[in-house]
């Protein structure tokens, strides 16, 4: 192959991911392909590496062809493609194509003593590490990894998830004791505010008080691709019972869930509350807002208890980056001044995870550079992370919101085929304003309103592009409501 230096080698990859966003759409390229690394290039092999295993597996067995496709453009000779586990920065060495949930059940057996004494990594309690043996017989069904990092004593609480955090140790402690108490119990919040923290702390509490404990932990993805592996192996009997035998399920990314996998969801959630088993579900908005599932499913999860976490407040952000300095400080002997700490309390206010990213940052510049960590080195560090989160990232379910409230236009309406004018007017400035707003493609944004035609969408960005400039009032009535969605 051509590509050989590092520098080259990152261009191509950044071609290459933006041809594949451009194929997939935004949605399903930040689903599996976002967090993806190329690794090498060797002869004909494409070598791509993965942070879980279950994105190996589902990778390697989706997309295979359509990623050498796009390394096809710059690389002709490309014509395989191996991904691999990336652990601690660090990919594993290239493998000999082998069934991708054969290898990765393999794959945990063989590391999972050597992680749990050595690394802290990934959790697999005792019912899980069983199923996993099983599927080295043929049994592929296992949960998703847990990360033992994701305690309860590592969650740092405040007001804005003090809630959720009481709910999560409840929930821990009366399955523990072979109770249920609220079921199910459905988090939501934007991303990075700790639902999936809240989730692994419940798993990793109630496994190590109780190893007999049936506890299965899925993300959406994941559990999709045990559906659909199921019912290509002609084994979906097979994994219904074994979802339905679990003491414990907790689902995250619940917004992932799509097709037949969310009607399979929905039946699974029925079975399991019948008998009264515990279900926790993780997701990005309230259960009203899951388009995807059906009413009922809609309706069983806003009928148990609904635990919002909303945006953290300068107290905790300061709590959260002060916890993580104390924890650089214990390893690494460097001093954070409470003056830094203070800034990027106040500089980074996305999410928790940026305020990690932040204190990693200046633990490596401090490491690499030798500069003492202080506001200016913060500034100088920080600069991208921040401009990159000054504008509000405006999503088309805020538009829906803004635009239903302003028209006094129900919004189930905007998404129905109603045709009269008092719900066509307001439906066509909705989705302009979310190809003016937003990154969604044409055909996501005709997803998202209704199950409509791209060229639907295109036609409504159009008409209202030409009613703006014919009417200077609806002008400035759009101006108002982009003002609105952006502040």
């Amino acid at each position: 192959m051509t590509e050989t230096s590092s520098a080259s080698q990152r261009d191509l990859w950044t071609r290459v991911r933006a041809r594949l966003k451009a194929a997939v759409g935004e949605d399903v390229f930040t689903s599996w392909f976002a967090r993806l690394e190329l690794e090498e290039l060797v002869d004909d092999m494409v070598h791509l590496s993965a942070p879980t295993r279950f994105l190996c597996s589902w990778v390697q067995s989706n997309y295979s062809d359509r990623i050498v496709e796009a390394f096809r453009h710059d690389v002709p000779e490309a014509a395989r493609l191996q991904v691999t586990l990336r652990v601690n920065g660090q990919a594993r060495p290239r493998l000999a194509p082998a069934p991708a949930v054969a290898a990765a059940a393999a794959e945990t057996v063989e590391e999972a003593p050597a992680k749990a004494a050595s690394q802290h990594a990934a959790l697999e309690p005792a019912p899980v590490a069983r199923l996993v043996r099983e599927a080295q017989k043929g049994d592929a069904l296992a949960g998703s990894a847990i990360d033992s990092r994701m305690t309860f004593d590592t969650f740092v609480s405040g007001e804005a998830n003090e809630m959720a955090f009481g709910v999560a140790k409840q929930i821990a402690n009366a399955a523990i004791n072979n109770t249920v108490t609220f079921n199910p119990v459905y988090i939501h919040s934007t991303v990075g505010l700790g639902k999936s923290h809240l989730l692994n702390a419940i798993a990793h509490a109630v496994s190590q008080a109780d190893a007999t404990k049936n506890i299965v932990y899925l993300t959406a993805d994941h559990f999709m691709y045990h559906f659909i592996t199921a019912v290509q192996r002609q084994s979906a009997l097979g994994f219904k019972e074994w979802l339905r035998k679990v003491d414990l399920l907790l689902i995250d990314d619940m917004q992932f869930l799509q097709g037949k996998s969310a009607t399979e969801f929905g039946h699974t959630l029925g079975a399991l509350l019948t008998g009264a088993k515990q279900v926790v579900v993780a997701g990005d908005a309230p259960p009203r807002d899951l388009e995807m599932l059906d009413e009922r499913v809609r309706s069983r999860l806003s009928g148990g208890l609904v635990v919002p976490i909303s945006t953290f407040d300068m107290d905790l952000r300061r709590a959260i980056v002060q916890r993580r300095a104390d924890q650089a400080t214990q390893r690494f002997g460097m001093h954070f001044p409470p003056a830094v700490l203070d800034y990027v309390a106040r500089a980074v206010t996305s999410h928790g995870r940026d305020l990690d990213g932040a204190v990693n940052r200046l633990v490596a510049a401090n490491q690499l550079t030798g500069e003492l960590i202080t506001v200016p080195l913060a500034e100088k560090t920080l600069a991208d992370l921040i401009r990159a989160r000054d504008a509000k990232r405006v999503r088309i379910e805020d538009i829906l919101k803004i635009v239903s409230r302003h028209y006094k236009v129900p919004r189930n309406e905007l998404l129905s085929a109603r045709r009269s004018r008092d719900v066509v007017r307001p439906r066509q400035i909705a989705m302009y304003l979310a190809k003016a707003l937003t990154s969604r493609s044409l055909p996501e944004i005709g997803r998202r309103f209704g199950g409509r035609d791209h060229t639907t969408v295109l036609h409504s960005v159009r008409k209202v592009e030409q009613m703006i400039k014919d009417d200077l009032e609806l002008g400035q009535e759009i101006e108002l409501l982009k003002r609105m969605l952006e502040e």
